[in-house]
């Protein structure tokens, strides 16, 4: 148990997707704090949810995409400047068909797919440094089998 200034301390734990259509990342628009920005799909983790089931889940809900997931691409901490921690961690995956009539989460404008000089042209509009640092990642082929994060039983 970590402690900080007295109170328990945990950071925001979500995941992000990184899918590609030929030479295209797949990204979302939406609205934080009042700006239009850009992100790839990404969320928080649920309860009793897996990392991959996730990852699913959020690209679903942004994008409208069900996407496969192939590899894991890493584990990123980022501090904001609000003083919130964040534990992103990041997927490739393929697309695997789309649902254009879905209503998209809250905050979202829509799915969108840049090419990289797209994304990183825009780096002014990442939601956070997060954005081009797993997409460069990702395009650089970081890849890690799935098998890397182990799901433990519940305690009994």
């Amino acid at each position: 148990m970590s402690y900080r200034q007295g109170r328990f301390w945990q950071p925001d734990v979500t995941v992000a997707t990184l899918a590609m259509d030929g030479d295209r990342l797949l990204c979302v628009e939406e609205r934080v704090g009042g700006k239009l920005v850009i992100n790839q799909p990404a969320g928080h983790l649920e309860p009793d949810e897996t990392l991959v089931d996730a990852a699913i889940r959020e690209t679903l809900e942004e994008t409208g995409w069900t996407v496969r997931l192939t590899a894991f691409v890493g584990a990123y901490q980022w501090k904001a400047e609000t003083g919130r921690h964040y534990l992103r961690f990041a997927f490739a995956g393929e697309p695997v068909c789309h649902d254009p009539g879905r209503d998209l989460d809250d905050g979202i404008v829509r799915a969108l797919w840049l090419s990289p000089a797209e994304l990183q042209e825009a780096g002014a509009r990442h939601r956070s440094p997060l954005v081009w640092r797993t997409a460069s990642d990702f395009l650089a082929g970081r890849r890690f089998p799935l098998s890397m994060l182990n799901q433990l039983p519940d305690a009994p």
